[in-house]
């Protein structure tokens, strides 16, 4: 039986989630900075669509990528060498979350309503989500956001405007990542693109394992200002 959430309640187990679908864990309550954080914490997180209340989860298996297992094919690397793209992090978060809420043409709507967009803006107010930013002649083609806590990187969304713009802003991800010690970064569920770059299922139990060691590590939260640019 699916919980229902009041505001202050706590998440049940996440042994509790469904099956099917799979890692429905919850319904209802609050999108509050202090419960996202609790919720990422535990490895659970929001996903829904306009019109329905917050629905939070933990699937079975975990899609994650190893920093280490990057795939970086030779059209990849050829657009981060030559495309003359321009990688800025937290410059823009707020258009990021534009893009990423922007319809896909596989799908009418989206799952990144006004709600999500204004919960997330707040976590970014209080240095913890963080935008990576692909830019072209001054102008936003692509990127992708998500959580950091302690050496745990959550990520949630990305968008592209242009060729590879998105994996671009991954690759800069990972490298940055890499550098501040961050061996992780969680991606929710499968998807090909995820896969082709090196991203892979383990068990939500081992994923879990990983979490609660590097969601602990006293990193504060802040903006992450770094700027990088990419040859022409």
């Amino acid at each position: 039986m699916l919980a229902w959430l009041e505001r202050g309640d706590p998440f049940p187990p996440v042994e509790r989630a469904l099956k099917n679908p799979n890692g429905l864990l919850a319904a209802g309550a609050e999108l509050s900075v202090e419960r996202l954080l609790d919720a990422y914490r535990r490895g659970v997180f929001p996903w829904y669509s306009n019109g329905q209340p917050p629905l939070w989860w933990s699937p079975d298996p975990r899609m994650v990528l190893f920093c280490e297992e990057l795939k970086v094919p030779r059209s990849l690397a050829k657009s981060v060498r030559n495309k003359g793209y321009e990688v800025r992090i937290d410059t823009a978060f707020p258009d990021v979350l534009k893009g990423c809420a922007e319809p896909r043409g596989y799908q009418a709507g989206t799952w990144l309503g006004p709600d999500m967009r204004v919960a997330y803006a707040r976590l970014h107010q209080e240095g913890y989500a963080h935008s990576f930013e692909t830019w072209l002649d001054g102008e936003l083609v692509g990127g992708l956001y998500g959580v950091a806590l302690g050496r745990m990187f959550y990520g949630e969304s990305m968008f592209s405007r242009a060729t590879d713009a998105s994996k671009v802003a991954l690759v800069e991800l990972v490298a940055f990542l890499k550098s501040r010690g961050y061996p992780l970064i969680d991606c929710q569920m499968h998807t090909p693109l995820l896969e082709s770059l090196g991203a892979r299922e383990i068990p939500r139990r081992e994923f879990l394992r990983a979490l609660a060691s590097l969601v602990n590590y006293p990193e504060p939260p802040s903006k992450w200002m770094k700027r990088t640019q990419q040859s022409a």
